[in-house]
């Protein structure tokens, strides 16, 4: 496992991260979570990301379980701030001032620990001034509770804004959390590159594309049993990325994944990791040896003539339009 410096900060984070969205206390068991949680250490994982929202905050709950009794030094533990918590009551959620002091003590008691190492904003909050966001954030690291503060899902016109912020309150802004896959390019014209400008590195989510570039889906086929495309739960997140002319331009990625000698889950994160602002892959698994396949991915080096390949292979298939990360933004809490 290759470890990486995390934007312009000196601290270092797996290049593979475990994450526990749509997982920990929702579709596995905690004591299956808690053995995913082992896979990842056992495979020289680090680095854990969760938030607050996931399982309605019982997911920070089984990660900080999963985790006792690890020398917390040695880790470095990620969570997110903005969507409902609790009762989901008026203040429940954004990124007000009450909301962001009420919830890093709740996710620090969840998680059993006394600081975080990154602590996230989950998206953009439209309805609170910037301002009163970054202050609070501000508060947050002085008090020792988070280390440092990361974005996710803003765009490159607010990472900017919010870094500006940031460095005058004097704390760092070291990363930003989007979806990035060979599908979902949106953040390559404008959001990596006023990141590498002003320091913050990529924590990239659903390298995969929710399990569409693991192969498994294929054109004109009844989705595998158990698969997430077969629960209703997660099916939107899946099925609007889906359709025939997709799965077999998916399909037709498999060469390459066996000329690299790599599984089609493995060439999805390699590929990610080619994006030299890319610190780290996101991954979930609900079975120990999806970790340890996964895992498999950090440091390979994809030839420049096979990423050409892949985007031929793909084509108009890839979203690349940078205005979805703004049009994805919930516009009010």
């Amino acid at each position: 496992m290759q470890h990486v410096y995390l934007g312009n900060s000196g601290l270092k984070v797996s290049e593979i991260i475990f994450g526990n969205w749509l997982t920990h206390a929702s579709q596995v068991e905690n004591e299956q979570a808690k053995l995913c949680v082992n896979a990842a250490l056992d495979a020289g994982i680090t680095t854990f990301d969760t938030a607050d929202t996931y399982a309605n905050t019982k997911a920070e709950v089984v990660l900080g379980e999963a985790l006792a009794g690890q020398r917390r030094e040695s880790l470095e533990i990620l969570t997110k701030v903005y969507w409902p918590t609790g009762p989901m009551g008026p203040n429940d959620t954004g990124l007000s001032r009450k909301h962001i002091m009420e919830s890093i003590n709740g996710s620090l008691t969840r998680l059993g620990t006394d600081y975080v190492d990154l602590y996230q904003a989950h998206r953009y909050d439209h309805s609170t001034p910037l301002e009163e966001t970054m202050i609070a954030f501000a508060d947050v690291v002085r008090q020792g509770k988070a280390l440092y503060i990361g974005v996710s899902e803003w765009t490159a016109e607010q990472i900017r804004e919010g870094h500006r912020y940031a460095k005058e309150l004097g704390f760092q802004l070291i990363s930003s959390q989007p979806q990035y896959n060979m599908l979902w390019r949106v953040i390559e014209e404008e959001v990596v590159p006023t990141s590498q400008e002003l320091g913050l590195s990529q924590i990239v989510w659903s390298p995969l594309a929710q399990g569409i570039l693991t192969g498994k889906y294929l054109p004109g086929k009844e989705y595998p049993a158990g698969s997430r495309a077969s629960s209703d739960s997660v099916s939107r997140f899946i099925r609007a990325a889906m359709n025939d002319d997709v799965l077999t331009r998916v399909q037709n990625l498999k060469p390459i994944a066996e000329e690299l000698e790599l599984s089609m889950a493995q060439l999805g994160v390699a590929w990610v990791l080619q994006n030299p602002n890319v610190a780290s892959a996101i991954i979930g698994a609900s079975r120990p040896e999806q970790v340890s396949e996964n895992v498999a991915a950090s440091g390979v080096e994809i030839p420049e003539d096979l990423m050409a390949k892949i985007d031929e292979i793909l084509g108009d298939a890839v979203e690349r339009n940078p205005q979805r990360t703004f049009e994805d933004q919930p516009k009010q809490r």
